[in-house]
């Protein structure tokens, strides 16, 4: 430590701009910008303290700086004794995976507020504290970020938090100073190698969650996948695991799944959920599991979560006149795209599945020709459209989707490349019994177009059409 510790500090920074008379401004090597170069002007906005691993070439005399080995996992530590330590004071369970995510701790919110508890819920769609819901931007925030949230929620009184933990979250320490009374793994696919460049990177930063976690915490694993086991073999917590196909803690059969929910049997007793695929039991049987492991009577769960709701945009139904089954998901990986389209086609009276969806742009390229591939093998017609393509030209996105389609797959599969018209178009062309699945940007309402966002939400655009 370089200077004298001042006796008042009025913020924690990591982001230069946010900085005020008195802030901590915490220097990050980020993947995109290097926080070290923001010190000087961090100290000219007011920073009193400069927390980084090089110190700066210009030193001056009124300013503190702490030299660490690792300013992102520092910065949650100081967060977290800057809001006093607000994830002990909670029971802060976190959900991990690639698929499944916010759909698990929505429903864990909305299962323990309506048994009576006062909650908060940190997720990709949104942030709530009670019933107050707020914008999120990330699907995990920054440490600053998610402790202040985490103490509003304990000024509040919110007794459990649910939050999501992204694998660039974990990657980049952003739950480093947290105490979790929970971690659930969902499952690990295909996703995100843009930026972890390899699975067994992506593995490993989803693991590092489970890492983390003390000895008086459970870790919940989904059995059936085949990393399952893996992400919890160096916890300290206790492990549990659930399951459908294979022997857990908290096992589930499926009796029978039809379009409004699935009946199964949890551990021996039998409940109707309202989760109308296989990959959505998941889910609901993680959720299960969660609440008996937080100690809630089991008969309040299965009266409770069978009424119980799931997130914005994941498996959503659009209610219409015209009696259309329409569903709206947020499936935007290969195996979110196979799980839903799989768990449609074993629905009884189906006739036809048709399935309207893009890929994102500057991301990870390689799962494209997967998906279409995959789409065009399950769906009878595939419509290939933009999603959010940001910076990218939409027609390349789809030609790279295009490429993944199987030569006895062609004639399933048309490109509309406006998203807007081939909603229309897929709307136009159901007949009796048919399914519609548009995917990829489900609670979205927005479209990214070379850089500009635009409004645009797929509930409202079918609601338009149907009109």
């Amino acid at each position: 430590m370089i200077g004298t510790m001042p006796s008042n500090i009025s913020s924690v920074c990591i982001d230069s701009r946010k900085v005020v008379e008195n802030s901590v401004f915490i220097a990050i090597n980020g993947s995109n910008l290097n926080g070290h170069h923001y010190i000087n002007k961090a100290v000219e906005l007011g920073a009193k303290i400069i927390v980084c691993e090089e110190l700066p070439e210009s030193i001056f005399e009124n300013i503190c700086y702490v030299l660490v080995n690792d300013s992102a996992n520092t910065a949650g530590i100081i967060a977290s004794n800057f809001y006093d330590n607000p994830s002990s004071k909670i029971n802060l369970i976190g959900i991990t995976g690639t698929n499944g995510k916010t759909t698990t701790a929505t429903l864990l919110y909305n299962l323990f507020t309506s048994l009576g508890y006062y909650c908060g819920l940190i997720s990709t769609v949104c942030i709530k504290i009670g019933d107050k819901e707020f914008e999120a931007t990330h699907t995990t925030p920054d440490p600053i970020s998610l402790n202040e949230s985490l103490y509003k929620m304990t000024e509040q009184g919110c007794e459990y938090c649910f939050m999501e933990v992204s694998s660039h979250a974990a990657h980049q320490k952003r739950i480093a100073g947290l105490t979790f009374k929970g971690g659930v793994f969902t499952n690990i696919t295909h996703d995100h190698l843009d930026y972890h460049e390899t699975f067994v990177n992506y593995i490993a930063a989803k693991k590092m969650f489970f890492n983390i976690l003390s000895s008086d915490a459970f870790a919940l694993t989904n059995v059936d996948d085949k990393n399952g086991m893996t992400m919890v073999e160096n916890t300290k917590a206790k492990v549990f695991t659930y399951g459908i196909n294979n022997i857990a803690d908290f096992h589930a059969k499926v009796i029978e799944m039809h379009i409004v929910g699935s009946d199964v049997i949890i551990n021996g007793k039998e409940i109707l959920l309202p989760a109308p695929a296989k990959f959505n039991v998941y889910n609901y049987l993680a959720a299960y599991s969660v609440a008996i492991l937080c100690g809630i009577n089991e008969d309040e769960i299965r009266t409770t979560i069978s009424k119980t709701i799931g997130a914005k945009g994941r498996f959503q139904m659009v209610p219409n006149k015209e009696n259309k089954s329409i569903i709206v998901d947020y499936a935007h990986t290969p195996d979110a795209l196979q799980n839903i389209l799989s768990s449609i086609s074993e629905l009884p009276n189906i006739e036809r599945i048709i399935c309207v969806f893009g890929a994102g742009g500057d991301r990870d390229k390689t799962k494209r020709p997967i998906m279409g591939d995959i789409v065009s093998k399950y769906a009878d017609i595939a419509i290939v459209t933009s999603d959010n393509p940001r910076t990218e030209n939409p027609k390349d996105i789809i030609n790279d989707i295009l490429s993944g389609v199987k030569y006895e797959n062609n004639k399933k599969v048309m490109t509309i490349t406006d998203r807007m018209e081939a909603i229309q178009a897929a709307v136009r062309m159901m007949n009796k019994g048919d399914i519609l699945v548009v995917a990829g940007k489900g609670h979205e309402n927005y479209q990214e177009v070379y850089g500009v966002k635009h409004h645009f939400d797929d509930v409202e655009i079918i609601n338009e059409i149907l009109k």
